[in-house]
């Protein structure tokens, strides 16, 4: 799953996607949803439809889109819809974001491009790879999107603490998966304090909060609404910060010299030309360190796994 976002993607914490929802906005974006027939693809379409910042939404998928366009469209909002399909049928995520990311290369090289599709910390550097062969490589317009580790983190914090969600902000760094997902509560916004065995059961909780709504479903699903969500707030987030405004900052898997991962994900304020300025990871606790230090095997070796692919890929 991924977004492309064209010029004519702001408000943080978890009051962004209504903002974003609420907001005229004067510029008029292009945005592709390639999977948009899926659990997670069909809700974020309904969310970008919505939206005023979106005038033009193209949907894209191996099957049954022109069905989701056409339900989308009865929809009284100004963003017009257009299903689209292709035929080719791929294995394995990685396949399939290589092949997307090398259409996109080819014939949209100035979008943003926003990696929903799993695992996040081996897609993104099969993206910049894909773009670097086509001579197109621009790290400050490709996002892996982590924000629904964020919107876990601001609820599982304001239930505790028994705040309102749209209140809270925790930045959380990293990977987009197990270990690699560091939320840094010691920044969380308004300031919070956890006894050292509730902080461990907090991070776990925030870590394996996939595997909780996969049991929660019996195994008939993961997390595709929250996804959703979160895929259309960083969005929004973005749109924004193309359309202008200041002070637009989310975290995303990115490209990165902040530690010994050549990606990795921390708070970005974006811009008109998507990364403005990584603000890097800031004062942590030794905590927090630790988890760093926990996860650099393991986001080294993803990232690894998907440079070596993207090489091999035809």
């Amino acid at each position: 799953m991924l977004s492309r976002i064209a010029r004519p993607a702001a408000a943080t914490g978890a009051g962004a996607l209504r903002r974003g929802i609420a907001t005229s906005a004067q510029n008029n974006a292009k945005v592709a949803v390639l999977g948009a027939s899926g659990g997670i693809g069909q809700p974020l379409s309904l969310l970008l439809k919505n939206s005023p910042l979106v005038s033009k939404l193209s949907l894209y998928d191996i099957a049954h889109t022109p069905g989701v366009a056409a339900d989308l469209s009865h929809i009284e909002t100004k963003a017009n819809v257009k299903g689209m399909t292709r035929d080719d049928l791929f294995n394995t995520n990685a396949s399939i974001v290589a092949t997307l990311t090398s259409a996109c290369a080819k014939h949209c090289p100035e979008a943003m491009i926003c990696i929903i599709s799993n695992p996040v910390n081996s897609t993104i550097p099969i993206t910049s790879e894909v773009f670097k062969k086509h001579g197109v490589y621009n790290p400050k317009k490709i996002f892996g999107v982590t924000t629904l580790d964020i919107v876990r983190a601001n609820t599982f914090v304001a239930e505790l603490k028994g705040l309102d969600p749209a209140q809270v902000s925790v930045p959380v760094i990293g990977g987009h998966a197990g270990k690699t997902i560091i939320p840094l509560i010691s920044q969380c916004t308004p300031k919070v304090d956890f006894p050292h065995d509730q902080l461990i059961k907090l991070t776990g909780r925030i870590q394996e909060a996939g595997t909780e709504v996969v049991q929660a479903k019996a195994g008939a699903g993961s997390a595709t609404l929250s996804m959703a969500y979160a895929g259309a707030r960083f969005v929004f987030s973005l749109l924004n910060a193309i359309n202008g405004k200041e002070g637009v900052i989310e975290c995303a898997f990115v490209r990165s010299d902040e530690t010994e991962s050549p990606y990795f994900s921390t708070p970005l304020l974006l811009g008109k030309n998507g990364i403005e300025k990584n603000l890097g990871i800031g004062k942590i606790t030794s905590f927090e360190q630790q988890m760093v230090a926990d996860a650099m095997s393991e986001l080294k070796a993803s990232v690894k796994k998907g440079e070596e692919f993207a090489k091999s890929f035809k």
